[in-house]
């Protein structure tokens, strides 16, 4: 018999030491977010699904609200640490997976800008907009719009696309699209030539 998630076989698929069980319970916890949302979501849930004693997530990530404080900055960092190897895309699950748990903690009422302690990707992006913006309010401002307006493309393609008339728009035309207004959204508008005409 198994007890505080030890393993007692190596064909036991439970994590073995705190480390592995924070890390499955992190991992499942956000699956289970994105799925139905941490309202709906129980510490017996994902410790059923992590494959550890719900005690253990008690013990090493608190209550609730701390291990949805938890999810949120393991997500920002996976995201940081996929888009500093260059291996994100905007098509990426894990990025979509990141943005709908950031949306359904929000839908559920979870404060998530003062749960999360760290955002390592706007952060990133504010200091890349500096060099195009008049200060760091300006900086700031842009990403944030930038980002809203990916994230919104994100969650509700699906919509967007009906409402406004373009499902017959080929995916990688639509992303290239995105992507285009998301940097002029960023880096501002092109300043107009001489002649008045944008260059």
């Amino acid at each position: 018999m198994t007890t505080e998630g030890a393993r007692t076989s190596p064909d036991d698929s439970n994590p073995l030491g705190r480390d592995a069980v924070v890390s499955a319970v992190l991992t499942h916890a956000a699956d289970l977010f994105a799925e139905r949302g941490p309202a709906a979501t129980s510490i017996r849930d994902i410790a059923e699904r992590a494959g550890v004693n719900h005690g253990l997530v008690f013990r090493h990530l608190g209550a609730k609200d701390k291990l949805v404080a938890a999810v949120l900055d393991h997500l920002s960092a996976e995201t940081a640490g996929f888009a500093d190897t260059g291996t994100l895309s905007p098509d990426d699950p894990r990025l979509r997976r990141h943005w709908i748990v950031l949306a359904r903690c929000i839908l559920d009422g979870y404060p998530v800008g003062q749960m999360q302690s760290r955002f390592p990707v706007i952060t990133a992006l504010i200091d890349q907009a500096r060099s195009h913006r008049a200060d760091d309010r300006d900086a700031a401002l842009s990403v944030a719009h930038a980002a809203a307006f990916v994230l919104g493309w994100q969650l509700f393609e699906p919509f967007l696309r009906n409402a406004a008339g373009l499902d017959s728009i080929p995916n990688a035309q639509l992303r290239q699209a995105i992507h285009a207004e998301a940097v002029r959204i960023l880096c501002g508008s092109p300043q107009p030539s001489p002649s008045g005409q944008n260059q």
